[in-house]
């Protein structure tokens, strides 16, 4: 076998070549999350990324992919008449999550896959009406041949609306209503169970003022399937992008500030180098000059042959690699990054200096991997599980912002005790953005500072990883200390357990679920479990269950005793409990 320094030096060559291959123009289009085997019939649900956090394959008996609202009211019928499990598939599968998993065997699945067409455009009211399966980019399109713009969104634009509005998806804000996406939808359709009586399934619309529209915003998908949107939108305008790195010293201090200073400021931290990046991000007048294209280098097509390339050296990298190592290969990796505006260009081809102003509509988002001609698995979106390329655990928790620079205190005082244990999260860091407080029964209760980490997930279940300690330290301080929330469609089972508790309104939102579907169609084991019904957790005990974030772990069986990693508190936070070596 190589030798680590050897190691290093194949690693950083596929690297700088992987990252070359950022600018390939096509790719093959992502998978279908459903499959089945024949026709319609014998069918699996999985995600963008083929695995589930529990790594178990969903079943359903049946698939169905209505293309009109008749046709989705007569889906749900047929299910309901049939004492089917039902959940709700999207076009691309973002969530981390099995709130698209039926259960069992005998259940149904509906794709929203053909509900992806522009309702109605009202430009006089500023308002847009689109069905569930539109994606986020047919969405910021739509409104902007209109002269319209969603002020707030994620920043990747392969979520469906009914998605993002089902797992309380949201950008950064702490302006207007803030962040999430949810806060400007005034009316939806949505098909429920009904009885017998009723041909077992009905459409319900609830418009501004009805009391159940804070429910549905934000529904797991546990309320029925939302056929149709409306949503408030501004006038266009452009936004002015600078992103500047400076010291850390008074991180803690700035993420009280930021998200108030600028209207779409996010912050990325960059533990061991002790820097940060500020996205100075702010509104301006469409009079400005600029015609900037936000193009994010992560969401680029990308050379299927180097992702996988570079999966095999994370795996060595995993098995025999240094910290040092791990962090030569993140630095080079962030100068690439830094150096082309991580995607911004002045006039959608070059980048020549910051700040880059351009039309909301084409700096919100991106994913241009998305921009698909079939190329035979050539080049893809890096996630695509078709080849053996990156695989990863997404976290996504909320603190409140009252209590985020203690937070942040506490994470800086880890850092200090490794820094280099931080290269574990790659070239994103820790991404901070703002959430403002939520009238959605199931949203934020209150201001909140979102992070978002990324790390290595290995193929085989149970097998350590670099650090992993302390990235289940960060999210159990976050979770526990902080009085911090899971995001509903990322995380492992554990930052679950008891999450359903913190939610002020959860009564409220279980009270309108019982109504619109008193006999559990849309209900499963997963969704019970998020939801607390009938006392289940999310947590699944067994042998290694910590490893794979199934569980906290209270005995060192729930580690890897064999492997030499044993439950031991945290470091800064004693009160947790993590699996190391």
């Amino acid at each position: 076998m190589a030798t680590v320094e050897g190691q290093r030096a194949i690693m950083l060559l596929l690297l700088l070549l992987a990252l070359a291959q950022m600018s390939l123009t096509s790719s093959s289009p992502p998978p279908d999350p459903v499959a089945c085997a024949d026709g319609a019939s014998n069918c699996t649900i999985t995600n963008a990324y083929a695995s589930y956090p529990d790594r178990r394959t969903c079943h359903a008996a049946k698939a169905a992919y209505p293309r009109t609202e008749q046709e989705l009211v007569a889906a749900v019928a047929a299910a309901v008449a049939a004492k089917r499990k039902v959940k709700v598939a999207t076009r691309y599968g973002h969530s981390f999550t099995k709130l698209a998993c039926p259960g069992g065997n005998a259940g149904a699945i509906i794709s929203t896959r053909w509900l992806n067409r522009t309702v109605r455009v009202d430009a006089r009211n500023r308002l847009i009406t689109v069905e569930s399966g539109m994606t986020l980019r047919g969405l910021i399109s739509a409104a902007a041949e209109a002269g319209l713009a969603l002020p707030y969104t994620p920043y990747w634009f392969g979520l469906t609306v009914g998605g993002l509005l089902g797992t309380g998806a949201h950008g950064n804000s702490l302006w207007g209503k803030g962040g999430a996406v949810h806060e400007y939808v005034v009316a939806l359709r949505i098909v429920t169970p009904a009885p017998a009586s009723h041909g077992f399934a009905m459409v319900r619309e609830l418009g501004t003022g009805h009391p159940d529209l804070d429910a549905a915003k934000v529904s797991l998908g546990v309320l029925g399937v939302i056929s149709q949107v409306t949503l408030r939108l501004q006038p266009m305008f452009k936004r002015s992008i600078s992103f500047v790195k400076r010291d850390d010293t008074d991180l803690a201090e700035q993420v009280a500030t930021w998200g108030r200073i600028h209207e779409f400021g996010d912050i990325t931290w960059l533990p061991e180098e002790r820097k940060v990046i500020y996205r100075q991000d702010d509104r301006v007048d469409v009079s400005a000059p600029g015609d900037g294209f936000n193009d994010n280098l992560g969401f680029r097509p990308f050379s299927a042959t180097e992702l996988e390339a570079d999966r095999v050296q994370d795996d060595l990298l995993q098995e025999n690699g240094t910290d040092a190592t791990r962090c030569t290969a993140i630095r080079t990796a962030e100068a690439y990054l830094e150096s082309h505006a991580f995607g911004l260009t002045n006039d959608g081809v070059n980048f020549t200096g910051y700040p880059v102003v351009g039309y909301q509509h084409r700096m919100q988002a991106s994913g241009s991997c998305l921009d698909t001609k079939d190329d035979g698995l050539k080049s893809v979106c890096y996630w695509d599980p078709r080849i053996r390329g990156p695989f990863i655990y997404n976290t996504g928790l909320s603190v409140p912002l009252s209590r985020a620079p203690a937070f942040v205190a506490d994470l800086k005082r880890l850092r200090d005790r490794n820094p280099q244990a931080f290269c574990v999260l790659g070239t994103s860091g820790v991404l901070m953005r703002y959430v403002k407080a939520s009238t959605a029964y199931l949203g934020k209760p209150v201001d909140s500072l979102t992070v978002d980490i990324d790390y290595y997930r290995s193929h085989a279940s149970g097998t350590p990883r670099a650090h992993a300690d302390m990235i289940d330290e960060i999210e159990q301080m976050a979770l526990h200390k902080y009085g911090g929330l899971p995001h509903w469609g990322k995380n492992r089972n554990f930052a679950f357990h008891g999450a359903i508790a913190k939610f002020p309104r959860a009564g409220e939102f279980l009270k309108v679920k019982h109504r619109y579907d008193p006999e559990g169609t849309f209900s499963s084991e997963w969704s019970d479990q998020v939801l607390g019904i009938k006392g289940q957790s999310t947590n699944i005990l067994n042998m290694g269950c910590a490893m794979e974030g199934l569980c906290v772990c209270s005995d060192d069986s729930h580690c890897a005793p064999e492997k030499g990693y044993h439950c031991r508190p945290g470091k800064v936070y004693a009160e947790a409990r993590v699996c190391a070596r």
